[in-house]
């Protein structure tokens, strides 16, 4: 298969070369594709040409692959009208559909020009090189942003209207789980959605670090277009500004800066003005529908589709979502979760006298330690990322052995107060509106973050005492 697409994108490389839009003399008798990372939908290739330096950069959908983002010749066509908007962009080379282009070994593909930079967001937030880039990169994505915003949504047939949030709801209403929290805040969504009078503008849709290229100076190119839609450019910022796209950095904007930053670089650049509710607003939409993706993952894994022991851990990560989402409509503070965290029970002894010893736990902790050691020296890098992935899984797994029984007990009671008999029901409830009275809402607020506190001291308890570090 590989030798089959080596020898399509010579032919594709030969063309390019010809119409001037490749300089390579002469013209690459075949071409080398150095397999990269990808999504689930599209492989991504470094092209190789003799005698030349930067390799181009080509996605190839993958074989079978669902069509759940925009076709390669929508987002080509996009690419180029925002780079001749002025943003900084990967420039596309040509794609399947555009300029008479058929497909590659019968799928369909785009090439684009390499671009150096950084895309890892731990890197961007910490390594000294980009000292000077973490200074002005808040200002960089507020120009990039109101110049994509102002892209003419006539030059890009085939984009669709969205609305993340109606997204999010038929997720949750599709899939079998119930999250109370995230039924919370899709509520306060619907009573609090903007009254913004607004054309329907390019959103670029996942407008966050590892979908920009960071060199030492700032941004150097927008990447990964493939969710770009029509709707209200606030999304974007309000994305940015998502907690989970902070990696660990202090500031609201992905970690880097302060949100009024963004918002006067975003006017200054010609962007329609944004408020701070707005914002606010498209950030609590946006943790929500972050909610929604670490479900569906997790459900990818569950279904059977892909099993794979990454995506069920995500499914794990909701929780962080749900203490976010607190956080901003104001239930969560560092007091009341300071105060919810400190009601918990304490770890309870494993009952050793049926199985004797080695208990579960134990049990547990001798196999956390073992891919801690053998199993992560000797492996590669995938490998060696996934073994830390079960590290922590089975950290989790043990501290729900221990504090499981009484966080079990006391969420039994807590639903019992509220009239109801388990989460499901609480779900329901809250989508009807049942608890909307202001003594009641109270109670369900606290029960949430209760809920939610105990959930982080099983799933990752770090989450917990982050937030803590960042509210001193």
């Amino acid at each position: 298969m590989d030798d089959d697409l080596s020898a399509a994108v010579t032919e594709v490389v030969r063309g390019l070369v010809d119409r001037g839009a490749v300089a390579a003399d002469p013209a690459p008798a075949a071409v080398r594709l150095e397999r990269l990372s990808g999504g689930a939908s599209r492989q991504t290739w470094f092209v190789h040409l003799d005698g030349s330096g930067a390799p181009l950069v080509l996605q190839v959908a993958r074989p079978g692959a669902l069509a759940s983002s925009l076709p390669f010749r929508t987002e080509a066509t996009l690419v180029r009208a925002a780079d001749a908007g002025g943003v900084p962009v990967a420039a596309v080379l040509g794609a399947e559909g555009l300029d008479g282009a058929g497909p590659l070994d019968g799928r369909p593909w785009m090439l684009s020009r390499f671009v150096a930079g950084e895309t890892i967001a731990r890197k961007i937030l910490r390594d000294e090189p980009f000292a000077e880039a973490r200074r002005r990169l808040v200002a960089d994505c507020g120009r990039a942003l109101a110049a994509i915003h102002a892209v003419d949504v006539g030059r890009v047939p085939g984009l669709r209207a969205s609305d993340p949030v109606a997204e999010s709801a038929a997720i949750l209403a599709a899939i079998d789980e119930p999250h109370p929290v995230l039924e919370r805040a899709l509520r306060w969504l619907d009573a609090h959605r903007p009254d913004r009078d607004v054309p329907p503008a390019v959103v670029h849709g996942d407008f966050r670090l590892g979908n920009l290229i960071v060199d030492g100076d700032g941004l150097a190119a927008v990447i990964d277009w493939e969710l770009a839609h029509l709707g209200d450019p606030a999304e974007d910022l309000g994305w940015l500004c998502v907690k989970a796209w902070r990696f660990g950095g202090p500031g609201e904007v992905a970690g880097l800066g302060a949100a009024a930053d963004l918002l006067d670089a975003y006017v200054a650049a010609g962007g329609v003005p944004i408020d701070g509710e707005v914002l606010r607003w498209w950030t609590v939409a946006g943790t929500l529908r972050w909610g929604a993706i670490c479900m569906v993952q997790s459900h990818t894994h569950l279904s059977g589709a892909n099993r794979s022991v990454e995506l069920a851990a995500i499914g794990r990560r909701v929780c962080e979502v749900e203490l976010d989402l607190l956080e901003l409509l104001g239930v969560a503070t560092p007091d009341t979760v300071r105060a919810a965290a400190a009601a918990a029970a304490p770890a309870e002894p494993d009952d050793a006298d049926l199985h004797a010893r080695p208990t579960a736990r134990e049990l547990l902790a001798a196999v956390g330690e073992w891919v801690a050691g053998p199993v992560t020296d000797g492996a590669d890098g995938r490998v060696r990322y996934h073994a830390r992935v079960v590290e922590r899984v089975l950290a989790m797994v043990e501290r729900e052995l221990a504090l499981g029984p009484g966080q079990r007990q006391r969420h039994a009671a807590r639903l019992a107060r509220l009239g109801v008999g388990d989460e499901a029901a609480l779900a329901r409830a809250i989508r009807a509106g049942d608890l909307d009275g202001s003594a009641r809402a109270a109670e369900l607020d606290a029960a949430l973050l209760a809920t939610t506190v105990d959930r982080l001291l099983v799933a990752n308890p770090s989450y917990l005492q982050l937030d803590e570090e960042r509210a001193r």
